[in-house]
């Protein structure tokens, strides 16, 4: 279990899905731009930020190099850390090989599964269960076979002997074709019943029905559902629909939890 101590005045903030990278340099520059206005606007009042998953819409940690950009994004993280911020991330299933490049360079805490947390205020206690989302609940079997080569260190050991140039190419076209499939069929629409998401959420539930919410991204859908045990499952959506529509993140102070649109003029 993560345990936070949040600190009179100060928030907790989490948010998900930005896949910087897709589709092309100009659009993810423009979503990079957006994530840093985001950023600037809660240091002020930030102790900790939770970014669950998919940061990247492809993350590959060579020896040696890791891919082009981004330095927008990660500088303003790096001087949030510098600032007291605490940052953490959570691997996403576009960011799986992510490793320890963020931790040296950013001072980033980095989880590869979901986790509870609790957040300790002067006014009550958040109890929290979190992580990206991909792999749980029961089905999507093709996926889980997968993610299992992907996070096979020989797979990983064999992936890094592929000069960057040529490996980065072939997991942005591969990411970039499956994205792009899936947005000109649209999204799969949030259904409680067989949201895979919300039956792990329902199975966690029974084990400790205290827990206050469960927050993930991966859906790509902001969702707020409210669970029979009083909790609520949250889905933070994601930062590349257009114009933003489902860029949400959520907030919690020293008495309640937000779920908030991303407002780029901050007003």
């Amino acid at each position: 279990m993560i345990q936070l101590d949040l600190s009179p005045g100060k928030k907790v903030y989490f948010a998900s899905d930005f896949h910087l990278g897709f589709p092309d340099e100009l659009s993810s520059r423009e979503r990079e731009k957006a994530l840093v206005n985001w950023l600037d606007q809660v240091q002020s009042d930030a102790q900790d930020v939770f970014l669950l998953g998919d940061l990247f819409d492809f993350w590959f940690e060579y020896k040696t190099a890791v891919p082009r950009g981004f330095v927008r994004f990660l500088g303003k993280l790096s001087a949030l850390a510098d600032q007291g911020i605490s940052i953490h991330i959570f691997v996403g299933n576009h960011d799986l090989w992510m490793w320890d490049y963020l931790e040296k360079e950013v001072g980033a805490k980095i989880y590869r599964s979901p986790s509870d947390l609790s957040i300790k205020t002067a006014a009550k206690t958040f109890l929290l269960h979190i992580g990206h989302g991909d792999g749980l609940g029961p089905g999507d079997t093709g996926y889980k076979m997968l993610k299992k080569v992907f996070t096979n260190p020989l797979a990983q050991w064999l992936f890094g002997f592929l000069h960057p140039n040529v490996g980065i190419s072939l997991a942005n076209f591969w990411s970039s074709t499956r994205k792009e499939g899936t947005l000109s069929k649209g999204e799969q629409a949030f259904d409680p019943e067989t949201d895979y998401i919300l039956s792990y959420v329902r199975e966690k539930v029974l084990e400790n029905p205290a827990i206050e919410a469960f927050i993930f991204g991966h859906r790509h859908h902001p969702i707020a559902y409210s669970l029979a045990s009083g909790g609520t499952y949250y889905n933070l959506g994601d930062w590349f629909n257009p114009h933003l529509k489902n860029a949400y993140y959520l907030q919690i102070d020293e008495n309640k939890i937000d779920f908030i649109h991303f407002n780029a003029s901050g007003v």
